[in-house]
């Protein structure tokens, strides 16, 4: 593959630091090489930005123009599934199968979400006397910067992109480094599809270099992130010591998936929470990553969980045969099994998996692992691992199992398992996250929103309400 450069201004264009290399996780090979943008590089990408913003080539397009744009690139990105599908996973080592859904598929879908959103969205008359009209305008921010994180970077980029744009801004999108070339190649999409130049540019490189400028940088009005908390944490930092700018932060979890005794069908909930976990090798911001078990059933649904995890298949993720694909770096695959062994100094107890396997392939492939007994204040139960890794932990009562699941620093997603409706009334009440499952895990679309609480972060990616990042209110008072 022929080295990426940057998308600035409708074109490809140098960078100016020191390219990064792109290695696929599948079996260590190098595919390419990205442009890394400096500082300077960065400048030209918000005054690009800017320039289209302020001229009104897009922001005061009709909406009705701006909605046959979108539409077009939700069409392409469709037409195109299996390339940018395959370009993904080349990239990033997401199992194929899941890919093609969560990633061109998913992206098509919240650009035709947001397409059809975008003319329905109006202002308001207050509620007045006659003599005075009071009116509220929703009016476009200005220059959106983007950072997305390398495990779904077409879906999650796309909840970024389509609502900046369908408000009429223009953005800046910085994808992660391991995983770039499917983002890029949507930058090209959008060009071809009549997205005026300089509405879209794409900065590749280092967080440390081109995510800090872009984070420090004067002119950006608004920065939305997927990621980690200690990127979060600096990127509050970056608005506070530069202009204010609103950020938008998704900072991940440790969700807690809860299965109560009284479920209807403990196989079916065992094999749902295997899947809750180790797809895409548990790289997943919402991944069930603690189950919480009650004790009565404790052992005989471990011992499901367990058989529905040493079945799945790993390998390849190109093989459509393969159920769970690459760790996406060494580096995190390292991380991985510190979690693990650390599980094991605090007293953890491997039921399954907890090493590398697939070693001679060249790639990064974790055994999916599950691990007992693990208490709460274990690291493995208070902390994101972001990979293959399963704390259980049992409990006795419902109000227990509450406390545990309540009982960490995030809050971003849950699962409730019963066949007590009233039960999982009380659990979507006192749970303290920002989704709950009942009697299933994953799976809500793009009419729900998806936001944290806690350290999980703050604003909400899908549905109607991502809109409100991306618009100010502007209110009107006029003496009739």
């Amino acid at each position: 593959m022929a080295p990426q450069k940057l998308f600035l201004e409708g074109s490809w264009q140098e960078g100016q630091g020191t390219p990064l290399t792109v290695t696929s996780p599948i079996d260590g090979s190098v595919l390419t090489t990205l442009a890394a943008a400096s500082s300077d590089d960065v400048d030209r990408a918000v005054a690009s930005a800017r320039r289209a913003f302020a001229d009104g080539r897009w922001s005061r397009l009709a909406p009705a123009a701006r909605k046959k744009i979108l539409m077009r690139i939700a069409d392409r990105i469709e037409a195109e599934a299996v390339e940018l599908a395959v370009l993904g996973v080349r990239d990033n080592g997401t199992e194929f199968n899941m890919a093609l859904k969560a990633e061109p598929g998913s992206a098509a879908g919240t650009f035709r979400y947001y397409a059809e959103a975008l003319d329905k969205v109006a202002g308001e008359v207050a509620p007045t006397p006659p003599d005075v009209l009071g009116l509220v305008h929703r009016a476009p921010v200005g220059v959106v910067a983007a950072i997305v994180p390398w495990n779904f970077p077409l879906m999650i980029g796309a909840w970024k992109l389509a609502p900046a744009l369908a408000m009429g801004n223009s953005v800046i999108l910085k994808p992660a480094e391991s995983a770039s070339l499917s983002l890029l190649r949507l930058a090209e999409i959008c060009a071809e599809c009549g997205l005026p130049d300089g509405v879209l540019n794409v900065v590749t490189g280092r967080g440390t270099e081109t995510g800090a400028a872009l984070a420090h940088h004067m002119d950006v009005d608004v920065m939305v992130f997927t990621g980690s908390g200690a990127t979060g944490r600096h990127l509050l930092a970056a608005s506070a010591q530069s202009n204010l700018k609103r950020c938008y932060l998704e900072l991940g979890g440790k969700s807690p998936n809860i299965v109560f005794a009284d479920a209807k069908d403990l196989d079916q909930a065992a094999k749902v929470a295997a899947m809750g976990i180790f797809r895409n090798s548990g790289q997943v911001c919402v991944a069930g990553s603690r189950l919480l078990v009650e004790r009565s059933i404790h052992d005989h649904f471990v011992d499901q969980l367990k058989t529905h995890a040493e079945a799945l298949r790993v390998g390849d993720p190109l093989d459509l045969n393969s159920q769970i694909g690459a760790v996406n770096s060494s580096a995190q695959l390292a991380a991985n099994l510190r979690h693990v062994d650390q599980a094991l100094s605090e007293g953890g107890n491997i039921v399954c998996g907890g090493q590398q396997i697939l070693q001679k392939t060249g790639g990064t492939y974790m055994a999916p692992t599950i691990v007992t007994g693990v208490t709460r204040d274990a690291a493995l139960f208070q902390n994101e691992v972001f990979g293959p890794v399963l704390s259980v932990t049992a409990f006795d009562s419902e109000e227990e199992a509450i406390q545990l699941a309540n009982a960490t620093s995030y809050g971003l997603a849950a699962g409730v398992w019963t066949a007590d409706l009233s039960r999982a009334h009380r659990c979507i009440a006192e749970l303290r996250t920002g989704v709950v499952h009942v009697n299933t895990y994953g799976g809500a679309d793009m009419t729900v929103p998806l936001g944290g609480v806690g350290q999980s972060g703050n604003g909400h990616d899908k549905s109607l309400y991502a809109l409100d990042k991306f618009v100010d209110l502007k209110s009107a008072w006029i003496q009739l």
